[in-house]
């Protein structure tokens, strides 16, 4: 078992689905193998157009080849497991490199940041994970001294974890990936509601606004903001009961169940389209919104 990363581009030739499955060539099958029944991150190079760098995580839970391309392979991952950042990490910043294992002994980057699979050191993994989960206090667990307390206590940081791989264990955590998925969601939003357009923020400066699942946790879906969408609390309540849906194009649809769809029509944008994230590849997946209007034997 080994941390790792693996390098995918938005424009992919490969048949990437970042949340299922990984395909790779031959030539890293034992680097990819090397990671299974552990954590990778997700790293768009720099050369990607408004590339997001570290920009999500995951665990792989098998390797096989891929059935239908020959010398191709398949880092399947573990459902449920995938996870985006809301802050996405560059390559480097202002303390320099952030994956610290690419430099060579001279301290200049080596070879090793192009492979597309490599490993990853602890230190890397977890100084990638702090920085894309963002907002630590409220995000990571803090290592307390029993009698003092946090913060009273003298040699490192409060922020530690046993073996420095305790923080793995936290990405399986709900209230953690709920978090992440929140900010993820919103901001891609901009804390507007996509159905009705409304950006309200409370007197704790605090937006009202809810980051909803297209497919649920529960049913399969994945902590990714293209399985996500801003919704007010009365818009977020139609959804989750099928009484409002999108189409692949994101027209609303109302119900026909719906017993009131003249007073539905009134707040929902004018146009009848949901707002839509400026980055093509944060907008709805079809293939998540198909799944909404099925499960809800939505009929328009």
């Amino acid at each position: 078992m080994g941390f790792g990363v693996f390098l995918h581009r938005s424009d992919s030739i490969y048949d990437d689905r970042l949340a299922e499955q990984y395909q790779f060539p031959r030539q890293y099958r034992s680097r990819a193998e090397a990671c299974v029944d552990d954590w990778i991150v997700y790293y768009e190079p720099r050369k990607v157009a408004e590339t997001r760098g570290y920009f999500a995580v995951a665990r792989v839970m098998r390797i096989i080849e891929d059935p239908n391309l020959a010398d191709m392979y398949l880092a399947l991952i573990e459902p449920g497991s995938y996870l985006e950042f809301p802050d996405p990490v560059p390559f480097s910043d202002r303390d320099g490199v952030v994956e610290r294992g690419v430099l060579n002994q001279e301290g200049n980057i080596s070879g090793r940041a192009q492979a597309a699979v490599r490993p990853v050191s602890t230190q890397d993994f977890n100084r990638i994970i702090t920085l894309g989960l963002g907002e630590e206090e409220s995000t990571l667990p803090r290592i307390e001294d029993a009698q003092h307390g946090p913060a009273f206590q003298e040699g490192p940081a409060p922020f530690q974890y046993e073996i420095d791989r305790d923080r793995a264990v936290y990405l399986t955590s709900r209230p953690v990936r709920d978090r992440a998925f929140r900010r993820l969601v919103l901001g891609a939003y901009e804390e507007r509601c996509a159905l009705t357009g409304l950006r309200l923020i409370n007197g704790g400066g605090r937006a009202e606004v809810e980051a909803a699942h297209i497919r649920p946790v529960e049913a399969g879906g994945p902590d990714s903001v293209n399985n996500g969408i801003a919704l007010c609390g009365t818009a977020h309540w139609m959804f989750d009961r099928g009484l409002i849906s999108l189409t692949d194009n994101l027209e609303i649809l109302i119900s026909r169940k719906v017993n009131d769809a003249d007073s539905v029509r009134s707040i929902i944008n004018k146009n009848g389209l949901a707002r839509r994230p400026h980055r093509v590849s944060d907008r709805p997946n079809p293939r998540f919104l198909h799944w909404h209007r099925t499960h809800h034997q939505f009929e328009a």
